[in-house]
């Protein structure tokens, strides 16, 4: 879908206004990722990314970034109502080509250690992270409108929403894409680092909300591209995996697959596309949910 000429350039003065106001000075070309416009530019001499969301929602990520305070996450520079100023990920290393040559449990490996580090900060309390129940009312209506698997999805997705467990301040957008390496790891190229003292892997672009942290777990079997997520003994081999790493009962975790992917495809209706991904994956959870 293309994006409206009058959204770009309202972004892109956002862009320059902000690249005046912070003194930085341009480091390749700016460019459009998901809903945003990103550029590299240079911050006190450093390697920096300037991001501004095109869909003017933005803020609760960027404040909840800043609490972070780049233990496990990139370091925040500056940020405002419209634009982040965020450390740049130089590094090489990339979790989703680490999937893609059948290394998946080492990438889910990093990427719980991650998740349980983000979690671990005293973020709850973050200025306008959404409650996760509000995400929900999406699938709500796709399970009213057209019932069938989406009325088993809901009532997954709601017994988990009443029944909550180990509240924080979740990321809300966890994939192989959003957890990058900071590239300060030395002369060590051990993809296990995670000590904080090395930086490692940090993630970026919280979407932020507030919930129960095994949420933050499912959206990797949505992951990273439809034949992996296709298959139909990934869930067998993962979910172990991911529920040993992140301290989650392995029923759970499927049902939290189950209920984000019910979303995904609620969402997906929405922008009028055909949710053929999260459906199959959700399919597959609820099939590793009966027999587990």
């Amino acid at each position: 879908m293309a994006l409206p000429a009058e959204k770009l350039n309202k972004g892109l003065t956002i862009l320059q206004q902000a690249k005046n106001d912070w003194r930085l000075i341009d480091d390749g070309d700016f460019f459009i990722a998901g809903n945003s416009l990103l550029q590299p530019v240079l911050f006190e001499h450093q390697p920096a990314m300037l991001k501004i969301p095109l869909s003017g929602k933005g803020q609760a990520g960027f404040r909840l970034l800043d609490c972070w305070n780049g233990k496990a996450a990139v370091n925040v520079y500056r940020y405002d109502a419209d634009a982040l100023l965020m450390e740049r990920a130089v590094g090489e290393r990339s979790l989703r080509r680490m999937v893609l040559d059948g290394r998946e449990d080492a990438a889910n490996t990093i990427v719980c250690s991650v998740v349980n580090q983000l979690h671990s900060h005293a973020c709850a309390e973050t200025p306008g992270l959404a409650p996760l129940a509000s995400w929900f009312r999406s699938l709500d209506a796709a399970a009213t409108a057209h019932n069938g698997p989406f009325a088993t999805y809901h009532a997954i997705a709601d017994a988990l929403l009443r029944d909550p467990r180990d509240i924080v301040a979740l990321h809300g957008d966890v994939h192989y894409d959003n957890i990058l390496d900071s590239g300060h790891n030395g002369d060590n190229h051990d993809d296990n680092i995670l000590d904080s003292g090395h930086r490692g892997w940090v993630a970026i672009d919280p979407k932020g909300a507030i919930g129960e942290r095994g949420f933050d777990f499912a959206n990797l079997f949505c992951n990273p591209n439809m034949e992996v997520a296709s298959s139909p003994v990934r869930l067998a081999r993962q979910v172990p995996v991911v529920a040993a790493q992140a301290r989650l009962e392995p029923s759970r975790l499927l049902r939290w697959i189950i209920a984000w992917s019910g979303l995904m495809a609620a969402w997906m209706l929405e922008d009028g596309e055909t949710p053929t991904l999260p459906l199959l994956v959700a399919e597959l959870a609820a099939k590793e949910l009966e027999i587990s």
